[in-house]
């Protein structure tokens, strides 16, 4: 669905795009601002009350049947605000524990810390997976990563219980087991510390370098042979021309993202189309791009219709700059190409003129979109492209 999408009386969207069941436990982790495992942890626990957390699930899903979208939340929670969410989810299960809707604790606390413990180490966010070690120490802080070291915990405290429960005397064993770790931790914890800090000055170190030889390959490649090619011509023209190319691809490759490969994107090919009017006009052609969005044949066709326009305005407006403006928003994509120069009157056009008929307005209009044409004479001219994006 689309960001018009409104949440429910809950403020909760359930989550179409992560969604196990029906995705009300990401959208209540959007809704609250932490990851969704911790939630759907408390559905599972809560569940063992007598299927208090099924009951609780069947409702919250009833509540928000019209709500199911992929919108991501931008809300955060501070330390103290996930501390207060935590303590308020044990508060209402010691209400539940005293109200008698109760398995017995010799299952329910367990099995939570099981659950929460599982929980905690699925938590990945900011962790490099590659490296045990890098899941238990932070080597950009040194830090031990607290909610690693919480879920080893409470699975060893949850298998202990289980374990005492089966077999008696098997707390003792996960007491010596959580002795021996501490024990561990202490003797070798600064050696840890100084590896994981290690390892995370090697890595930056390493980025730094594949980053310095990315731009040295670049600049040999372009910026370096731009000069030499310059250095070679006597046509100041030419060398404009050159340098004004070698600028934008420069400006495009420090600034804009990176595509994903084998994607084409809509401000890729309009610069492209651009650079191609340059060189074959030699005129400068301004180009702005808001917004981005993937190039499928109706887009491909708008960029179409704007190369025509560009090469037109190139040809018969007698101007050395063109402006290309291109906006994308609201499920519509648009483009203007303007120009200040001689103008023209679009009945005067002679109908073996097929480049604004054929090639502008009739490739606009053959893909569902629409070109119009502002000009008069002595007074410039700007056409505006705009073409509705396709929805899933």
């Amino acid at each position: 669905m689309t960001s018009s999408l409104h949440p429910s009386s809950l403020g909760v969207v359930r989550r179409s795009d992560t969604r196990v069941l029906s995705g009300l436990a990401a959208g209540i982790a959007d809704r609250f601002g932490i990851p969704t495992v911790y939630v759907r942890a408390a559905f599972i626990v809560t569940a063992l009350m007598w299927g208090l957390g099924v009951f609780a699930y069947l409702a919250g899903w009833a509540a928000t049947l019209d709500t199911s979208g992929t919108i991501p939340s931008d809300r955060t929670t501070t330390k103290e605000q996930r501390a207060g969410l935590a303590l308020g989810f044990l508060g209402f299960v010691l209400v539940i524990r005293a109200v008698g809707v109760w398995p017995g604790d010799g299952i329910f606390w367990p099995a939570a810390a099981l659950t929460f413990g599982a929980a905690f180490l699925l938590d990945q966010r900011d962790i490099d997976s590659r490296s045990a070690l890098l899941r238990i120490f932070d080597p950009s802080t040194g830090n031990v990563r607290t909610r690693t070291v919480a879920g080893i915990v409470l699975l060893l405290v949850g298998l202990g219980l289980f374990g005492s429960a089966a077999v008696p005397g098997a707390g003792v064993v996960v007491l010596a087991v959580l002795v021996t770790g501490v024990g561990l931790l202490l003797a070798f914890g600064p050696w840890a510390f100084r590896t994981a800090g290690a390892l995370g000055e090697e890595r930056k170190h390493r980025i730094r370098e594949e980053e310095r030889a990315e731009m040295a390959a670049h600049l040999h490649d372009s910026v370096l042979q731009t000069l030499a090619m310059i250095q070679r011509t006597d046509d100041p023209k030419r060398m404009v021309t050159l340098a004004r190319s070698q600028e934008r691809e420069l400006r495009r490759w420090l600034y804009e993202k990176a595509q994903v490969e084998g994607e084409e994107r809509l401000s890729t090919l309009l610069h492209e189309a651009a650079d191609r009017v340059e060189a074959d006009f030699d005129v400068q052609i301004e180009v702005v791009n808001v917004g981005d969005v993937t190039a499928d044949p109706r887009i491909q066709a708008l960029v179409g219709a704007a190369s025509e326009a560009m090469a037109n305005a190139a040809k018969h407006a007698g101007v050395e700059r063109i402006s290309l403006y291109s906006e994308v928003g609201d499920g519509v994509v648009q483009a203007w190409i303007s120009d200040q120069g001689r103008g023209f009157l679009i009945d005067e056009v002679g109908g073996d003129r097929r480049g604004i008929r054929e090639s502008i307005t009739g490739r606009m209009e053959r893909h569902g979109g629409v070109a119009t044409i502002n000009s008069a004479a002595g007074e410039g001219t700007e056409i505006h492209l705009s073409m509705k994006m396709e929805t899933s």
